[in-house]
């Protein structure tokens, strides 16, 4: 019997001795998360057990249900779902800090662009499977088959089939993606030609004042307070034909951004970051880096810095350029388009080298981060902003199922991530709640809770190219924000 007392003693003393191990290596690990270290006041902690109530709930659905779980499909099949949930409501409804990665003309949504064809002065020619649309005042002289929109509507019999038929242009949404988009290269070409489709519509001046407003007005109606946007310049043109310079673009921007902050002061802010394509020689990286430096001559305080666009894998990598970039690091902040790919040892997943080397102030998407372990390294030593968009990344073809999206090395090691959307209008996604929901629930951890979204929210305006005494006007506004949330919050609601 004394024997047999021992013996279950000692095996409990193992037991504990494990667990103690097991609960401190889970403790740590909780503490490297993103938000791990924020300490929660009671209000907040009351918030907390309401969101994570609905976070289980939804999670373990998934568990217990797999093949119900929409985190493993295709965005497009549960996109609209997204707003049944009491999670997704409530992350709509908390203040979200900044969007630092979006890109002007894949902002708003096919709707919006639908009620710009209802403008005067709109031609459009209707090939095969593809439309062109230009403003003019009198038919464009190309070889086209142009008519008055307005004409082409009244006379189509149906204008409701006929609108549903032209919104169709305006978005890469499907029924059935998996068969429509079966490779990486079906998706970008039409998602490239989107932005083909619209730009001659857009890049008309009134359209383009209009739009950036709204924008703007989008941004704050999801509860964001300040947004830095890449633009290619487009050239813009006025009825007659008369074709203006890029610089009068960006001033263009300007002045919206003017207009849009005397109607609502109690935003932060916006910059312009000039993001022109990435497909190019060094003679045109030349005539880029010229018109940068006349922006930021022109505008300093909204000029935010200089990035290269487009789909990696077919456009010229940072490694070409680097004599040319050198020379201008410290006259720009540089927040390139790197790693945005499945590809392994290759220049287009190096460009995260190059993107360091050069200094980046933040890196665009950085996918493929977690294959370079010394990069990695450097990007945390050096606080480099990573900015990820993972709606974007599934639906252009990177990653299914969410779950194994990068972001959730990412977020478990404490990376400095910083939440966007890229380009939510094109498919038909919130300007950043979706992107907080999809990560919150399908790409952290199921313990992942309320400090995540604050860190993630106060991170987006860290990493922001304010200047330091407006980042700490505009954390302090968003801490007056996020208390205003906390205390008005009630759980029936949800």
């Amino acid at each position: 019997m004394w024997l047999l007392l021992v013996t279950s003693l000692f095996h409990i003393c193992l037991a504990s001795d494990y667990q103690s191990k097991r609960a401190k290596i889970l403790y740590d690990e909780s503490i490297q998360m993103i938000g791990g270290k924020i300490i929660l006041t009671d209000k907040e902690s009351a918030v907390n057990n309401c969101l994570m109530r609905h976070k289980f709930e939804e999670v373990d659905y998934g568990l217990d249900n797999p093949q119900y779980y929409n985190f493993s499909r295709h965005f497009f099949t549960y996109k609209d779902k997204i707003r049944n949930s009491k999670v997704y409501r409530i992350i709509r409804d908390m203040p979200k800090g900044a969007a630092l990665h979006i890109h002007d003309m894949g902002i708003l949504d096919p709707d919006y662009v639908l009620n710009i064809t209802y403008m005067d002065n709109l031609f459009v020619c209707f090939e095969e499977s593809d439309v062109n649309l230009k403003f003019a005042d009198k038919p464009p002289n190309t070889d086209c088959n142009w008519q008055l929109m307005k004409e082409a509507r009244e006379s189509s019999g149906n204008i409701t089939m006929f609108d549903e038929n032209l919104s169709k242009h305006f978005t890469i949404c499907v029924h059935d993606p998996d068969v429509i988009y079966p490779s990486i290269k079906e998706v970008w070409d039409a998602f490239t030609g989107y932005f083909k489709r619209v730009a001659s519509m857009m890049s008309y001046r009134p359209v383009w004042e209009q739009y950036f407003y709204d924008v703007l007005k989008k941004f704050r109606n999801d509860n964001i307070m300040y947004v830095e946007v890449r633009s290619v310049l487009l050239n813009l043109y006025e009825l007659d034909g008369t074709v203006y310079e890029p610089l009068i673009t960006a001033k263009t921007y300007q002045k919206s951004y003017k207009r849009f902050m005397k109607d609502y002061p109690d935003f932060i802010g916006a910059k312009l970051i000039y993001a022109p394509p990435r497909n190019i020689d060094i003679y045109k990286l030349d005539e880029y880096l010229k018109l940068a430096y006349k922006i930021k001559a022109h505008m300093p305080e909204f000029f935010a810095g200089f990035d290269l666009v487009g789909q990696e894998a077919t456009g010229s990598p940072l490694v070409e350029f680097i004599p040319q970039l050198e020379s201008a690091e410290n006259d720009f902040n540089y927040f390139f388009h790197a790693g945005e790919t499945n590809w392994y040892g290759t220049l287009v997943d190096q460009n995260l080298v190059d993107a360091v080397l050069l200094g980046a102030k933040r890196i665009g998407h950085a996918y493929a981060l977690t294959k370079h372990p010394v990069v990695m390294k450097l990007v945390m030593e050096n606080d480099i902003g990573i900015e990820v968009n993972v709606i974007s990344n599934a639906v252009l073809g990177l990653v299914r199922d969410v779950r194994n999206h990068p972001l959730s090395t990412f977020i478990a090691q404490g990376l400095p991530v910083v939440l966007s959307s890229d380009d939510p209008g094109v498919w038909e996604a919130d300007p950043l709640s979706d992107d907080f929901y999809v990560t919150f629930v399908g790409v952290a951890s199921r313990l992942a809770d309320l400090r995540l979204l604050k860190q993630l929210a106060l991170n987006s305006l860290k990493y922001s190219v304010l200047d330091v005494d407006a980042k700490k006007i505009a954390i302090k506004k968003f801490n007056r924000r996020w208390t205003e949330f906390i205390d008005n919050f009630k759980c029936t609601n949800y």
